[in-house]
């Protein structure tokens, strides 16, 4: 009886052993590559050049009324060490000559600033593009 039970629970040991061996986890198929996407063009975009640029501009309101004075300009430029005349550099940006500049005028007045350093017409300012910078030439921007 006891040979009977050992033959048992071999057999039963061996078959359940077969049957895992047969029912194997199938290899799960490999990841599809992820797309590849052209790698950015080295330099600043427009979004870059006008966030920088209004971040410093915006120092200049120190009323903190959103916009930016005649006065507050020539005492943030003076301050500054700025070369040039403050006023004329105000009245090319205050376009609607209301006596300030304010986030539209700026943006306008950036996106062109951009367009004329873009001398590729790219999209992007590269190093030797952007006022300076070392490797830009050396001439009046």
């Amino acid at each position: 009886m006891i040979r009977h039970s050992l033959f048992a629970v071999a057999l039963g040991l061996l078959t359940a052993s077969a049957a895992v061996a047969q029912t194997t986890t199938p290899t799960p198929a490999p990841a599809p590559a992820a797309p590849t996407t052209p790698a950015a063009k080295p330099g600043i975009t427009l979004e870059q050049f006008e966030a920088r640029r209004e971040k410093a501009f915006m120092r200049a309101d120190t009323d903190n009324d959103g916009k930016v004075s005649l006065a507050e300009w020539t005492a943030f430029q003076t301050a500054r060490k700025a070369k040039g005349d403050p006023a004329k550099s105000f009245a090319r940006m205050d376009t609607n000559k209301d006596g300030f500049v304010d986030k539209a005028e700026l943006d306008a007045f950036l996106a062109k600033r951009f367009a004329k350093l873009d001398k590729n017409g790219d999209g992007v300012l590269s190093d030797d593009e952007r006022p300076g910078h070392k490797s830009a030439a050396n001439e009046e921007q």
